[in-house]
């Protein structure tokens, strides 16, 4: 839904009373914001939201809802615009980048043959993302393997299947993968996981590179400098680089300066104290996208040429030549290319202190398959999908069907007051972590996944059934 340009500056030019500063109340209500929807997705002349040449009606009547809808060719345009970007700005440095998907955003088969196709990596935390990958035939050296407490069942697997990259998040970790390569007899690649002590703007839970945090081995104390040099020591193991990560939904490049610094300083230090140049260097990344109008990312292109000056500035200014460099665009991938549809169940409308009333419209699904309103306070735009409408545009909260009070979907949006059971919403940049961080709670089964592409319509991963809920309940 669009509402014109944002004014973060004062509630003078907010909607209604009980509104946030940033929402505006529309001038039409019917309007939708294209940096919120996938290219492929805008409103049909008799007024219904048509995907990709798929109306949103004949999605519902096809596979139900709620429903993850996925334009394929806008996923694979935003793959294939961060690898072209950063190729690049970064040729003449380094000969390109190495862009890694998150597979953590979402992930199934076709997800991971899409994005081979698109010249990028594969980024998986567990065996089950890694599962994945390799059965949709992604090769070994394309992959890398994330993860704080990654199991030594894990491990072994991973060692076993070829996996490029295990990046060590810990000292336990070096001893673990270094056994595990040796039983295989192979030499293992790996990367070093550096807490950098820059906290990126973001949610407290998604900032994860201060220092009181469970991820990495941080510069502060020399922690990162002796796992180097262990992992030196064991002739099983690669050492290709160091990595970092300063957190996710990320609007600028500023973080990155600094993290970049601090790392490529370690960098210069391991060719200094041992000899050794390692060729790689993976700045992580975290990028963000808008969930609703008050938020502009930033484009590929400005991104990836922030991120070259910063890393050519610093080995210029350390002297070193500048490693091979990887990214991880995490969310900015599959998040804006996917929208979930719901059906509206109830409406009520509940008065406000503030002299007025908010409509509340409850629709068929909720916390368990979007958590992040609940668990991160995370705002998202809507819009009615099934039909346009001349009604005026009311403050309206977007709430599910759990036993929860917080199982909030939206927040804050404006829908017009002529909304009612039955309709269709529609819900924006919901790619990724909707459906990965899925669950089951009070036993709804998770919904189906459907890709759009030219007019038709099918389904990526299948919608669960009560059968499906029933049948692990071995009691």
């Amino acid at each position: 839904m669009s509402h014109g340009l944002t004014h973060e500056a004062g509630a003078l030019h907010a909607g209604l009373p009980g509104a946030p500063v940033w929402l505006e109340r529309p001038d039409d209500v019917n309007a939708m914001l294209a940096h919120l929807w996938p290219q492929g997705v805008a409103r049909g002349a008799d007024g219904v939201v048509v995907a990709e040449g798929v109306p949103v009606d004949r999605l519902a009547a096809d596979h139900g809802t709620p429903l993850y809808v996925v334009d394929e060719e806008d996923f694979r345009a935003r793959a294939r615009g961060f690898k072209e970007a950063f190729d690049a700005a970064f040729a003449d440095l380094c000969g390109g980048v190495d862009v890694y998907y998150a597979a953590k955003a979402f992930t199934c088969g076709a997800v991971a043959r899409w994005v081979a196709a698109e010249g990028l990596r594969y980024d998986g935390c567990t065996a089950g993302e890694l599962a994945v990958a390799l059965r949709a035939g992604t090769p070994g050296d394309d992959l890398l393997m994330h993860g704080n407490n990654k199991s030594v069942p894990e491990i072994t697997s991973a060692v076993a299947s070829g996996v490029g990259r295990i990046v060590l998040d810990s000292v336990d970790e070096i001893a673990r993968v270094a056994d595990a390569a040796r039983a295989a007899g192979v030499v293992q690649g790996v990367m070093l996981r550096v807490t950098v002590g820059v906290e990126a703007h973001t949610h407290s839970y998604i900032a994860t590179a201060h220092e009181d945090q469970k991820f990495g081995l941080s510069l502060a104390g020399g922690a990162a400098e002796r796992a180097v040099a262990a992992v030196l020591e064991r002739p099983e193991l690669d050492l290709r680089g160091l990595h970092s990560h300063i957190g996710s939904q990320i609007f600028d490049v500023g973080g990155f300066e600094v993290a970049a610094r601090r790392l490529l300083r370690l960098h210069a230090a391991v060719i200094a104290d041992h000899g050794v140049a390692m060729p790689e260097i993976d700045l992580g990344g975290g990028f963000g996208i808008a969930y609703t109008t008050g938020q502009h990312p930033l484009h590929p292109r400005e991104l990836a040429e922030g991120m070259a000056a910063v890393v050519a500035s610093a080995c210029r200014d350390l002297e070193i030549d500048v490693p091979r460099v990887s990214i991880e665009p995490g969310r900015a991938v599959a998040g804006p290319s996917t929208f979930t549809l719901y059906t509206v169940g109830t409406v009520k409308q509940v008065p406000l202190d503030v002299g007025m009333v908010r409509h509340y419209v409850a629709v068929d699904g909720g916390m368990s398959d979007n958590i992040r309103p609940a668990l991160y306070d995370a705002d998202y735009s809507a819009t009615l999908a099934s039909r346009t409408s001349s009604a005026p545009p009311v403050l309206a909260r977007v709430v599910g069907k759990h036993c929860e009070s917080g199982d909030v979907v939206v927040k804050d949006e404006y829908l017009p007051a002529d909304t009612a059971p039955g309709d269709l919403l529609a819900v924006p940049g919901t790619g990724a972590y909707g459906y990965s961080m899925a669950s089951r709670y009070n036993h709804v089964p998770r919904p189906a996944v459907v890709a759009v592409r030219s007019g038709a319509s099918r389904v990526l991963v299948a919608g669960e059934t009560l059968d499906d809920l029933l049948r692990h309940d071995m009691g």
